[in-house]
This record gives structure tokens, sequence and C-alpha cells, in this order.
């Protein structure tokens, strides 16, 4: 079997990645630009911080020191964190904000997937729970990318500012390591190279009935899935998300 670091390793990326997701969606709760937007951010950072319980709690109990989900996501440094650059990027504006949940969704649908067959039950279980929301959040990100980016001059403006910027975050989320390696040796979940053509194909068809023009370079920010490193964005967020816990530590209510 994979070793118990590596799996836990594993585990902790997948709920890191929905964990600061949901939190940056989070932020727009009472300032999106309209009510409907409001809701659907705030279920749709319902959604996936309840996937992080799913896959920090895993995570605890495969680690079996006696520490929880909520340890796991209010403990930890941002240097323990394991989460994609993509997500912890802010949200800056709506046009940012929506493409980043895209290009997240695109990769997460996918990953997914092929999660639902792992070798390991508990995992497939997680996945075949999960998938049904995400899948639901990459019908909304696409259509919403679309409508934008091929909308008005202003709002296709924003959409293709907010491409460039994200664009160099997308192929971390291809990259492979050790852990990859093993999981996928294991039958555990894919190599992150193995996603790549499939994600890309629908990445590139939707933008490309957006108008949108994908930035040349094949530049890529990596690091943080590592927890080697993170931007400075994510330890600016996990001190209001931390708060609270660390100010009155073990509180419960």
């Amino acid at each position: 079997m994979a070793q118990t670091a590596d799996l836990f390793e594993f585990l902790c990326r997948m709920g890191d990645n929905t964990l600061v997701l949901g939190h940056r969606v989070s932020e727009w709760c009472g300032h999106a630009p309209v009510l409907e937007e409001d809701i659907a951010l705030a279920n749709t950072a319902l959604d996936l911080i309840g996937q992080t319980q799913m896959w920090l709690g895993l995570a605890a109990e495969v680690e079996g020191q006696g520490r929880s989900a909520d340890d796991l996501a209010m403990l930890r440094d941002a240097w323990n964190f394991h989460n994609v650059l993509l997500v912890e990027q802010p949200n800056r504006d709506f046009g940012v904000t929506i493409l980043r949940q895209f290009l997240f969704d695109a990769w997460h649908v996918e990953m997914l997937q092929r999660l639902i067959t792992s070798s390991d039950q508990r995992i497939a279980e997680v996945a075949a729970k999960s998938v049904k929301e995400a899948t639901y959040h990459l019908e909304r990100s696409s259509t919403t990318v679309i409508a934008l980016g091929d909308g008005t001059g202003e709002s296709h403006n924003r959409m293709q500012d907010a491409l460039n910027l994200l664009w160099p975050y997308v192929g971390e989320l291809f990259a492979d390591d050790a852990v990859d390696t093993a999981m996928s040796e294991e039958g555990i979940a894919p190599k992150s190279s193995d996603l790549r053509d499939a994600v890309m194909a629908r990445i590139t068809d939707v933008l490309a009935e957006a108008t949108l023009q994908v930035p040349d370079g094949d530049f890529t920010h990596k690091g943080g899935k590592t927890g080697f490193q993170h931007t400075e964005h994510l330890g600016h967020m996990l001190v209001a998300m931390q708060n609270l816990q660390r100010s009155y530590p073990g509180a419960t209510w």
C-alpha cells in the first residue's frame, strides 16, 4: 500500500484546494454585484467547505495523530498547506473570481470522475459525493465565462485581463511529483499529468466560445501543492480565516 505520508499529503491537497477556494469565494457574501450572484457564490463556497470536511476528515483519520478536520484547517501555518497557487489568488473583481472558478472546476470535475474508481474505497465514496456539486459548479462557471467573455466590450476586456492574470497558474494543476507517482502506482489517484488533455480540451472549448484568447507561453508558477512556496496572499487569507480559533484556542459552540 502507499506510504501513509503520501496518502495523507494527497488528501490534504484535495482538501486544501477546496478549503482555500471555498474561503475565497465566501468573501463575496454580501458584496456580489447582484443578489442572485451573492446567493450563488455563497452556495458554491458552502459546497466546497463541505467537501473540505470530508477530505480533511479522511486525512486526519489516515494520519492517526488525533487531529480533526478542523485542526488541519485552522491550526496549520501557510507552509503546511498543499493547495495549488491558483485557488489562493485574490478575488480582485467578479471577472477574476468567475474565471478562477472555471479553471479550477474544469480540473476538479475531471479529477473527481477519475477518483470514483479509486482503489481506496473511502476516496471513491468522497469523490462520488463531491462530483455532483462540482459538475454543477462547472456548468455554472462555464456559462458565466461565456456570457461575460462574449458580452459587452467592457465585460470581454475584463475577462481577457482575468485570463491573462490567472493563466500562468494553470500548469501547476498538471505537475507531477513523487506523491502523484505513489498514488498512481497504487491505483488510488491518477497522475496530475494524466488529466491535462481532457481538462485543457474542456477549457479551450469554453474560452473559444467566450471569444477569449489563450495567452502565449508555457511559463507556470509552481510550489503550492508541495507546500514549498505559496504567494503572500495565502498568509493574509489565513490570518482572517483562522483568527477566531487562534484567538480562542479550542473554543466550541
